[in-house]
């Protein structure tokens, strides 16, 4: 096994893609900017009771887990950045109105969460702190879908569901709470014949929690899903004012392609209000995600309503066409006065120039050299090639 190999599902970045995510991030940083987003930058590991609080199960078998040699405790290297930059706004800036907060960095999974994924993704997101109005969560999705679109993706698709519609389920049912995981378990897998035996086994849920739990994989489709959830879902108080917040916010987004979804769980123990996804033809899993996380910030000691979305800029890069080389000057190698400064000034404006080292003058496989810096009649001038 050779010393070159790298661990399963981590990978290289090389030259024509690393230069194309980087310049990615930093068009999006600078969108985010424009709309009065900060950016923080918080560490790659922290404490783990401080990484996970309030984010439930899911990220706690993503993380990977470190003692720290200083303390003695226990540390983990973030497998979303998320959580942090919430404790960023609720303990660290501390500010009583609204708080836009964006970020890039490097985060690990445990295991990749499908076949084609890889355990190292660079996250970039941007989060609304403060504001608990559908307000914030329309202008987030309107930055998201001005991301996507300056990255290239044409023809998104956003997909939104809402887990109070199954809270309000479970919360109506005394054994509701006791059954929660089982129920998820089998949402996720979308087996309808597993819910149905829910009420058999000891479980003992209702039959028409059953028959509502059962409802739920069906409905999904275009806006008319919310019309067929109202005739077909229990006439609770928690289900009506989950679908009159989903219909709130496909009204406002009468351009985007919407789809809803009321069966996901991806997240139930994380997002407190509308959560979304973003898919695009070319990415075989959903390219953004995010949404409403009101209840995330207990745990830092200030409650304060949340919402954000993050994505993965390998995985955005990977499904765009291949990234074309980028055009250079060709100049000679020397150290005159006049070149160095010919080189310098071209550099200065924004030009890649390539002084070929001796006998390397055709070796520049990343860039295509189209021009040439020429000693002509004196002076240093650009010639095509």
């Amino acid at each position: 096994m050779g010393n070159w190999l790298l661990p399963e599902s981590l990978a290289d970045i090389l030259p024509a893609e690393a230069r194309r995510i980087e310049e990615l991030r930093r068009e999006l940083l600078d969108l985010y900017r424009t709309y009065g987003f900060e950016l923080v930058a918080p560490p790659l590991v922290e404490y783990i009771d401080s990484l996970l609080s309030g984010t439930g199960s899911d990220l706690n078998l993503q993380t990977c887990k470190l003692v720290d040699q200083l303390s003695g405790r226990t540390l983990g290297v973030r497998a979303d950045m998320t959580p942090q930059v919430t404790r960023i706004d609720s303990h660290l800036l501390n500010r009583a109105g609204v708080t836009r907060l964006c970020y890039c960095g490097t985060v690990l999974h445990a295991r990749p969460t499908d076949l084609l994924s890889s355990r190292e993704l660079l996250q970039i997101g941007a989060e609304i702190y403060g504001h608990a109005g559908i307000e914030a969560d329309l202008e987030i999705i309107g930055l998201l879908l001005a991301t996507v679109n300056v990255a290239g993706v044409r023809q998104p698709r956003l997909d939104i569901c809402h887990p109070g519609v199954l809270r309000a389920i479970l919360d109506a049912d005394p054994q509701g709470a006791a059954c929660a995981e089982r129920v998820i378990a089998r949402l996720r897998e979308k087996d309808v014949p597993g819910l149905r035996e829910l009420s058999e086994t000891d479980c003992g849920l209702r039959a028409d929690t059953v028959a509502a739990l059962v409802a739920l994989p069906t409905l999904y489709g275009g806006t008319e899903v919310l019309a067929e959830a109202r005739d077909r879902l229990p006439a609770l108080a928690g289900i009506r004012t989950a679908l009159d917040a989903l219909q709130r916010l496909v009204e406002a987004l009468p351009d985007v392609t919407v789809s809803l979804d009321l069966a996901d769980v991806g997240g139930y123990a994380y997002h407190s209000g509308i959560k979304f996804a973003l898919y695009a033809e070319g990415w075989h899993s959903a390219l953004v995600t995010g949404g409403r996380y009101d209840d995330v910030s207990h745990a830092f000691g200030r409650a304060r309503p949340a919402t954000g979305f993050s994505l993965d800029l390998r995985k955005l890069a990977a499904g765009l066409p291949p990234a074309e080389p980028a055009r250079a000057i060709r100049a000679p190698w020397g150290q005159a006065p006049d070149l160095a400064g010919a080189v310098r000034a071209l550099r200065g404006e924004g030009e890649i120039v390539i002084q070929a080292l001796p006998g390397h003058e055709h070796d520049q496989e990343e860039f295509i050299c189209d021009r040439e810096l020429v000693h002509q009649n004196g002076d240093w001038v650009v010639t095509s090639i």
